[in-house]
């Protein structure tokens, strides 16, 4: 019987603040193959997920097939807009949400991680990491400050942590990020540089794959997923209208679950994907294949 395993894996997957989004679904397959997992959350969002969690508000989500309940072996405060310590501004630093917290930078959490597992620690990093602060603008009202905020925690934050969880990993890592097809189609209404950060990101994913691969043997991957009801996703603010859309004009028809990208993220995350990289895989019941409307 062939089947994903991942027993003896160690995951990080960048940009979990709750069990609603795709990185969670993601860490779930992940650990339903038998990997443990690690997740870094936004400073501002930590206190509540970690207070959920100790309350068991997520106990039905974490509950796996055998069931057993999902565990985390780390949560690690994560702010993606910044790559060292330095480029953190002091008085964020001085937030309160942000000063219990040790270096919250994409190198500062590979260094714990490092201290925490290893130098060879971690074999398989997800990048679920999105944020537009002008997502409802159209993209000819963004400002240039929004679509750089856009394009740098969403797109640039790969590259970074690439560069930094790189060392960290045995040969034969694994990356893996999340697009959305509004990077090659127009999708009105989804503004503020997001598109173009799903482009950038894509191409980057290209780059990346060749350069890790050539460098450490590492492969990084992507996942076109088709909209979904997560609790992040409520920021572009018609998201049941375009999952309401692409259900009725996808070959096939019905909403997406977030199980469907969680398995697909599995599979490339594993040995059996070993020969692939620079891929973008869609996961969308078909819709991208579409160039009509059916209804």
């Amino acid at each position: 019987m062939l089947g994903i395993d991942l027993s003896g894996k160690r995951a990080f997957i960048a940009g979990v603040a709750d069990d609603g989004g795709y990185g969670f679904a993601i860490a779930k397959a992940l650990a339903e193959a038998g990997a443990s997992i690690c997740v870094g959350t936004w400073p501002p969002a930590y206190t509540i997920f970690t207070t959920m969690l100790e309350r068991g508000k997520f106990d039905q989500s974490m509950t796996l097939a055998s069931g057993e309940k999902m565990s985390f072996e780390g949560i690690y405060a994560l702010d993606a807009s910044f790559d060292v310590a330095d480029d953190v501004p002091q008085e964020l630093k001085e937030h309160k949400r942000y000063k219990d917290h040790q270096d919250v930078s994409i190198d500062g959490v590979a260094t714990r991680l490092r201290h925490d597992f290893g130098s060879e620690g971690i074999d398989i990093v997800v990048h679920s990491l999105a944020n537009g602060p002008e997502v409802k603008n159209p993209l000819i009202e963004t400002s240039r400050a929004g679509y750089l905020a856009a394009i740098g925690t969403s797109a640039y934050s790969l590259t970074s942590i690439v560069r930094s969880f790189g060392p960290l990993m045995p040969q034969s890592g694994a990356f893996l990020a999340l697009t959305y097809m509004a990077s090659e189609r127009v999708i009105p209404e989804y503004g503020g540089g997001m598109s173009s950060a799903k482009a950038a990101l894509e191409s980057d994913c290209r780059l990346l794959a060749y350069e890790s691969g050539r460098k450490w043997g590492h492969r990084v991957n992507i996942i076109s997923a088709g909209p979904y009801a997560s609790r992040a996703a409520s920021a572009i603010g018609f998201i049941d209208k375009m999952i309401d859309y692409t259900s009725k004009n996808s070959p096939l028809k019905g909403r997406l679950e977030g199980q469907d990208v969680g398995q697909a993220g599995a599979f490339l995350c594993s040995p059996m994907a070993k020969a692939i990289t620079g891929t973008v895989l869609y996961v969308d019941h078909g819709y991208h294949s579409m160039g009509m409307a059916v209804e």
